[in-house]
């Protein structure tokens, strides 16, 4: 039977899908279930934030130091991948000897680090099976990376007296699964060039003026990301308190409202190598921006609007994503992908890292939920003008074929 190279690349693809899907459980397994160790251990409302941002800050500890030492560029992309899950699976089960405030912030640290030995590398695994309709290969990726986040949530929304100890272990199993599948992934036929283990090539990618505007536009996303994600279930419970009965179940509103990002990542795709990357993604900011903005208005309800509003943030405020990434494989030097889709996600999840610990702070300061998003929204506003910039600059013709 003739080999069919398309049919190898969405076989590969929904392989890929699936073991980033398993692995990401580790992500937000802690902070789905961080009511009841804050109620167990007595954490403070500065520990419940670490709980989130140890990840957080071990990503971008991770991604830098990989990118730093060309990991991606010089390591089998399918070993350390298989490699990291199965170290955060490790680290993530360490939560269930209860190590007390301290010990699960380093556990969960330890959790991030792995997590940048999966998430970067597979972004160019996957670039390496597609040239045409990359925008929405990667969609389908960071889809798959947002159901992975949001799964979480709803094992504790369906089981409301399911032992906190059981979100764990289920995200860790399903690390462990992720890894087997990532040890039997290949590169496919558009592989990027080695490079050799020289940290000095970490300056070219600053350099690249094209190169940091797509950067600027993800940061501009990811200060809004991971703060909505991290802390939409805090928010939706202080509105069930004042009175809007969204849904009747703030877990699952929060499980639905990260989902939502799933399909939206897929549009996204779609229009990003329809109209270009950098429309697309200043299309998606402007959306989110305004959905931040917006959403305090109905936090007292009606519901049914409170939840109309959160499931489009939910849409807009990840399904651009993928495209920032991609816009990165065809503007960098074709060497250093890898370590520059490592810089990229290390200093945008770096600026994740204080997003998500001052927007509890905000709201405290401001007496309340009701309006603290509105933190969150220059960031989109400052990545979209960042890619029309971009859109404008001679390298732009390397995006999307020719689409911008």
């Amino acid at each position: 039977m003739e080999h069919d190279p398309a049919a190898s690349a969405w076989r590969f693809l929904a392989l890929i899908c699936v073991a980033v899907v398993l692995s990401l459980t580790t992500w937000f397994s802690a902070t789905a279930v961080v009511p009841e160790l804050t109620s167990r251990w007595g954490l403070s409302v500065g520990g419940a934030a670490w709980i989130t941002n140890g990840v957080q800050l071990g990503f971008v500890c991770g991604a830098l130091g990989s990118a730093f030492l060309n990991l991606p560029d010089v390591l089998r992309l399918n070993r350390m991948m298989a490699g990291s899950a199965v170290l955060a699976a490790g680290a993530n089960v360490v939560l269930l000897a209860e190590p007390g405030q301290t010990g699960a912030i380093a556990a969960r640290f330890a959790t991030g680090v792995a997590l940048a030995g999966v998430y970067p590398p597979a972004l160019k695994l996957m670039s390496t099976w597609f040239r045409k309709g990359r925008g929405l290969a990667l969609g389908l990726l960071i889809g798959a990376l947002t159901l992975g986040s949001a799964l979480p949530h709803l094992v504790r929304a369906l089981g409301a007296a399911l032992d906190w100890r059981a979100v764990i272990l289920a995200a860790s199993l399903a690390s462990l699964l992720a890894a087997g599948i990532f040890a039997r992934l290949r590169e496919g036929p558009y592989p990027f060039s080695r490079a050799p283990v020289d940290p000095r090539q970490f300056g070219l990618v600053l350099r690249n003026r094209a190169l940091m505007l797509a950067n600027l536009g993800y940061f501009g996303h990811m200060w809004e990301l991971y703060a909505m994600w991290g802390w939409f279930l805090a928010f939706a419970t202080a509105a069930a308190a004042a009175g809007n009965v969204a849904l009747g179940n703030a877990s699952l509103l929060t499980f639905l409202v990260v989902a939502a990002g799933v399909p939206a990542c897929i549009l996204g795709g779609v229009l990003s190598d329809r109209i270009g990357r950098s429309l697309t993604t200043a299309l998606f900011m402007g959306l989110s921006g305004a959905a931040a903005l917006g959403i305090g208005v109905f936090f007292e309800g009606p519901p049914w609007m409170f939840v109309l509003v959160a499931v489009i943030w939910g849409m807009t405020v990840i399904g651009d994503s993928a495209q920032f990434s991609a816009a990165v494989t065809e503007l960098a030097d074709s060497r250093f992908v890898g370590s520059a889709l490592a810089l990229q996600l290390g200093l945008g999840f770096g600026l994740t890292v204080l997003s998500i610990w001052m927007l509890p702070l905000f709201a405290e300061w401001i007496g309340g939920w009701r309006w603290a998003f509105l933190m969150l929204a220059p960031g989109p506003a400052v990545g979209a003008l960042a890619m029309l910039a971009l859109r404008r600059m001679p390298e732009a013709a390397r995006m999307a074929g020719g689409l911008r």
